[in-house]
């Protein structure tokens, strides 16, 4: 099975288009979606620092044009949950450190406690990353799965059956 069609811009982009003529190009070009990209602001629900992270991957996006107002809100679920991610992942290195100091101790009790509270902040740390797979490939918001969005053509008429003569 071959690999999913790139949109044009981003190969153009990689610098890898010297395999395109400049009729592929535009064909390719008006069989891809109509980015609309007029008010691309950071959802309400992101912090200052997670609305500046929108701020610089919209941008990135934009450059590319692949990145459109529809996508505002998936970007910023995948901001919010890599941030939870990171914040999860600095529990768990907490978790591990309290761990390793009860096991030095010899403190049945903590390493009890510590593991508990380790194995729970581990699964929040996969849900998060789980969701920002989910965000980042959902909606074409990474480039292959946008990849996979192409506007059908147009038939200029419908294929005449060459059978009608025999129907009627």
């Amino acid at each position: 099975m071959g690999r999913n069609k790139e949109p044009v811009s981003l190969i153009l982009a990689k610098g890898k288009s010297h395999h395109i003529t400049h009729k592929i190009e535009e064909s390719r070009r008006k069989s891809e979606l109509p980015v609309i990209a007029e008010n691309i602001r950071p959802p309400d629900f992101l912090n200052d620092s997670e609305k500046a992270k929108f701020n610089e991957i919209a941008d990135i996006l934009q450059q590319l044009d692949i990145m459109s107002d529809l996508d505002c809100d998936v970007l910023g679920r995948y901001i919010k949950s890599q941030s939870d991610w990171e914040k999860y992942s600095r529990f768990v290195e907490n978790a591990q450190k309290f761990l390793e100091q009860a096991f030095n101790e010899d403190n049945i009790e903590n390493i009890e406690f510590y593991t508990h509270i380790l194995s729970k902040y581990e699964g929040l740390r996969a849900k998060a990353f789980s969701q920002c797979q989910t965000c980042a490939s959902s909606l074409g918001l990474t480039i292959t799965s946008r990849c996979k969005i192409v506007m059908p053509q147009k038939t200029e008429s419908p294929k005449e059956n060459k059978f009608n003569e025999f129907i009627s």
